[in-house]
């Protein structure tokens, strides 16, 4: 009996080809297997090497474990971290307004600096807290109270300073190619312990981020690591996951077709060249089988006690005020059920008008519920396996925006030189402040941070060397830094 490779390098036995014996299926050809078997046989074999990207860089599945491409896969290294959820303060926050304090910019207010801009202090208060003395905002008063655990890097920068390209380029590494996002190349890694669930899930509210779905796209990686989106804002869970369950055909008979649809598909792979996009079909309609078992109670937080809702600021399923803190009780649920990757979008931090009225509208928002979720995290015992960052895809000036018309109402604009991003929980060492802007905070100056840096440091805590995760694609081995980054080694416990 013959035998296929698959993404991972593991064979499977062919499927019985729905009654049709394999000397049968040979009376009948394609004009490529016509091509192949006069001459062009091994030249076809290297082609399909070269277009058929399977190799697989990460470690095999357990001994004893049926392998899938979702299988938990040991880590290159032991990591400290299982799972992460990331927050994405889509829009840019101000770094100077909330985690990188700047007194002499307070002071300068109102005048000119180098560079002929006038200078535009923050009018929040910053307090150390905890027993690190780590300074935050006013505005993330609730989120300081865990300042002994965050690990702020305030030497970000980034490339390009326009949304939709910088948001991509933070999630997937890559400012041109359609390249795998991050949380793509973790599940592909390490699979996911739960096979009842995607390993990924992005939660968004309402419609989609700026570059839309390639900020968790697998890319080139099987669509099976691709991330699934959820509408948080939809009235009920059946809403959020819509499709999942079949009432006119019992589990059995759908069991009974999703395995006649597969031995189609391996009769189909046997004769022909193998089928990225119908693999990957075939691959949702699994996961969507599985998923009823699991997927409504998941994100079900009305089964979560009053009081735990209530911390989060949550008291209805789907409390318009409550978005965020809905979104992390879900987040939390889905590590909780070895979900491997989680992403919360919170869009809205575009501040080029009103930093002051606007800054509080939106890090209240966030600050209460991410309180929430740190505090539950470490009373579930959750907290040194999930790794918890927060940020966005730049920064903004210290400089009043030029389009401001009233000095009451002023913002900022944007600023790829100089950025904050917070880290908490598995392999980050708490009370942790990483790099320096200069007086102003207009720039990173001590210890810069780039993107590929960022994730060369998630994938560490994850157990993974992110000079060894790669994919071979078009005949080259790609991996999520790029031929870049450097691991944060500083802030790591």
């Amino acid at each position: 009996m013959s035998s296929h490779h698959d993404s991972h390098g593991l064979t499977h036995p062919d499927f019985p080809c729905c009654g049709v014996s394999t000397d049968l299926a040979d009376y009948f050809l394609t004009r490529r297997q016509m091509l192949s078997r006069m001459g062009m046989g091994l030249g076809a074999l290297s082609l399909a090497n070269l277009l058929d990207p399977r190799d697989l860089v990460a470690a095999p599945a357990p001994k004893g474990v049926p392998a899938g491409p979702l299988t938990p896969r040991p880590s290159h290294f032991p990591g400290k971290a299982k799972a992460v959820i990331h927050i994405f303060a889509q829009g840019a926050p101000s770094h100077i307004d909330t985690w990188d304090p700047k007194p002499t910019l307070v002071k300068m207010n109102g005048k000119s600096i180098p560079g002929g801009e006038i200078a535009l202090g923050s009018t929040f208060n910053f307090s150390k807290n905890g027993q690190s003395g780590l300074e935050v905002s006013e505005v993330f008063g609730k989120t300081a109270a865990h300042a002994d655990d965050l690990a702020v890097i305030r030497s970000m920068w980034t490339d390009i300073p326009a949304h939709e390209v910088a948001t991509v380029f933070m999630n997937t590494g890559s400012l041109r190619l359609a390249k795998p996002s991050m949380g793509s190349w973790l599940v592909y890694g390490l699979g996911s312990v739960n096979q009842n669930l995607p390993g990924f899930i992005a939660l968004r509210s309402g419609g989609l981020p700026p570059g839309g779905a390639t900020n968790y796209q697998s890319a080139f990686l099987p669509g099976v690591f691709q991330g699934t989106s959820i509408n948080t804002q939809a009235p009920s869970v059946p809403a959020m996951i819509q499709n999942i369950r079949n009432t006119y055909v019992n589990k059995t008979e759908q069991r009974r077709q999703l395995d006649f649809v597969h031995q189609l598909n391996e009769l189909h792979a046997q004769n022909l060249q193998r089928d990225a996009a119908l693999e990957t079909r075939l691959e949702s309609y699994e996961i969507a089988f599985r998923m009823q078992a699991e997927s409504l109670d998941a994100f079900d937080i009305m089964k979560e006690p009053e009081a735990v809702r209530a911390a989060y600021g949550v008291t209805t399923g789907a409390g318009r005020g409550g978005e965020q803190g809905k979104q992390l009780l879900i987040a939390r649920r889905l590590i909780e059920r070895g979900v491997r990757c989680v992403q919360v979008w919170h869009t809205g931090w575009d501040h080029h008008q009103d930093i002051d009225g606007r800054m509080r509208t939106k890090a209240g928002e966030i600050d209460g519920p991410l309180a929430a979720l740190l505090a539950d995290l470490k009373q579930r015992g959750l907290l040194d396996s999930t790794l918890v960052i927060w940020g966005g895809e730049f920064g903004r000036k210290p400089t009043r925006d030029r389009n401001s018309t009233d000095n009451d109402k002023a913002g900022r604009d944007h600023n790829a030189k100089a950025f904050s991003v917070v880290m908490a929980g598995g392999g980050v060492k708490g009370g942790t402040v990483y790099g320096a802007t200069d007086e102003f905070g207009g720039a990173a100056v001590k210890d810069k941070v780039h993107p590929h840096d960022l994730h060369a440091t998630i994938l560490q805590c994850m157990g993974l060397d992110h000079t060894k995760l790669t994919y071979r694609f078009n005949g080259r081995d790609f991996r999520l830094t790029d031929v870049a980054g450097n691991v944060i080694k500083p802030i790591l416990a």
